[in-house]
């Protein structure tokens, strides 16, 4: 005997689940993309100086000083900087930056204290 077969209409979807949906079937024709406004374009469509001065906004949001201490940085490599030249004040990470530090004109040591904004006159 044979079985019965059953005919029966099968439904897909539109996009399988698994599979990137394309631009084109996500956006149509006509209909535009969505696009996200910076801040320089909303502070000025939001009018901030119609608000009042005590309500938190981008405009005059305030935060304290952290309680964490300030990462020291290497002023040549910009890694992590557990040391620092005695001779110099600059914060190096490993051994090889000391040597190339100690190596430094005077004239370029300067520069980098002031890149930090600890400038010394060094003798």
């Amino acid at each position: 005997m044979e079985p019965e077969v059953v005919e029966a209409e099968m439904v897909l979807p539109t996009h399988m689940w698994f599979k990137k949906m394309q631009t084109y079937d996500k956006y149509p024709k006509g209909q535009a993309r969505v696009r996200w406004k910076q801040l320089k374009q909303i502070i000025p469509a939001e009018n901030y100086q119609n608000y009042p001065h005590e309500e938190p906004n981008y405009v005059n949001i305030e935060t304290p000083p952290s309680m964490h201490p300030c990462r020291r940085i290497c002023d040549i490599t910009g890694y992590e900087a557990p040391y620092v030249d005695p001779r110099t004040k600059l914060r190096y990470a490993n051994a090889e930056v000391f040597k190339m530090i100690r190596s430094l004109p005077n004239d370029y040591v300067q520069r980098y204290l002031a890149l930090r904004n600890a400038a010394v006159v060094l003798r």
